[in-house]
């Protein structure tokens, strides 16, 4: 197989598509020429495509087919497992708004439902015990045989192909390929099956979910047929983003661009769907160890390119963010994240 780069050359408009077949094959140079192309993709547009990554189609499609079961129970039914503190369980419709994010201001609740599952944690997990921030048991819907195990296979499946990703970020940062490895060794995760009813009219700032950065350090969003995801490109202009059967759609949010002292973009997207049909999105948060101390690479500073911010965790950062992206649920007074 070539290694001729899979970049689409308009670094502007275009989505560049990285093969990783030949890299996960163990082709000599498949890493120094994905780490190129990667690099392309961060410093110019902030998402790529990937090919060839081994994730069966099976799975993924159970996953869409079981996000669409979750949201198809009654509302009382999802209301008993509601999202907590930690940030799993369910958010109802319009139970949160985008309102860290300076794109698009005075943004109205976003038009979506999810359910929100992070690693499969026992009861008795010593950071469960503790009720440690972010590291709690998930909350199961009762009523749905094989949904745990579905979700749980494909976040299995997800974490696994995140770490082997990991090494080519660490070439293009000009890193050893070995560089993130310990702040991946327990790295900290979020699948979010989302639920966008399709809208005949879009208000004024009404969207499915309103312009935004992630928080991740990567974001791997499996390819779902109908459309509603756009990406606002450099020149500020908005292109909607290109489904791909059997691809996944990746881009950084936060912590990298904090972890790269800018150097990565997190690019702002949105999702307005407009298609008719019923939309479901299952985008998988992939990130370091809960208490990992992230500062500014040393590949990323330089007299001309000062360290812009201080040190953090994402346990600390996600504290912040939580702060500042909530509503108010109209039934209970609870704050609810915008994620």
């Amino acid at each position: 197989m070539s290694l001729a780069p899979a970049v689409i050359r308009n670094a502007e408009e275009e989505i560049p598509i990285l093969d990783l077949a030949s890299y996960l094959a163990g082709r000599p140079g498949a890493l120094e020429q994905l780490a190129a192309e990667l690099r392309h993709a961060f410093e110019h547009i902030g998402f790529y495509f990937i090919s060839g990554h081994g994730v069966p189609a099976a799975l993924c499609d159970r996953v869409f087919a079981e996000a669409a079961r979750f949201h198809a129970l009654p509302l009382a039914e999802k209301l008993k497992v509601k999202r907590n503190e930690h940030n799993v369980g369910y958010l109802p419709m319009k139970g949160a708004s985008t309102r860290h994010s300076r794109i698009n201001p005075d943004n109205k609740p976003n038009l979506n439902e999810a359910f929100f599952v992070k690693r499969d944690l026992p009861h008795d997990h010593p950071d469960v015990i503790a009720n440690k921030r972010f590291r709690c048991a998930n909350l199961w819907p009762e009523g749905l045989p094989g949904f745990r195990e579905a979700v749980v296979a494909y976040c299995d499946a997800l974490e696994a192909l995140a770490l082997k990703l990991i090494p080519i970020y660490a070439r293009a940062l000009d890193l050893p390929a070995n560089h993130f490895a310990q702040a991946f060794s327990v790295p900290q995760y979020t699948l979010r099956m989302s639920h966008y009813p399709p809208v005949a009219v879009v208000e004024e700032n009404e969207f499915g979910i309103a312009p935004h950065t992630d928080t991740s350090f990567m974001t791997l969003l499996a390819q779902n047929k109908i459309p509603g995801l756009s990406l606002r490109t450099s020149r500020g202009t908005w292109i909607d983003a290109p489904a791909l059967d059997g691809h996944f759609l990746v881009n950084g949010g936060d912590m990298l661009r904090r972890w790269t002292n800018e150097r990565f973009l997190a690019t702002p997207h949105r999702v307005i769907n407009r298609s008719g049909r019923e939309r479901y999105a299952i985008p998988f948060f992939f990130d370091c160890h809960v208490d990992w101390p992230i500062e500014c690479l040393s590949t990323c500073i330089s007299a001309e390119r000062p360290p812009k911010f201080e040190p953090f965790t994402y346990a600390s950062y996600m504290a912040w963010y939580q702060d500042q992206n909530y509503a108010r649920d109209s039934a209970d007074g609870v704050r609810i994240q915008a994620y």
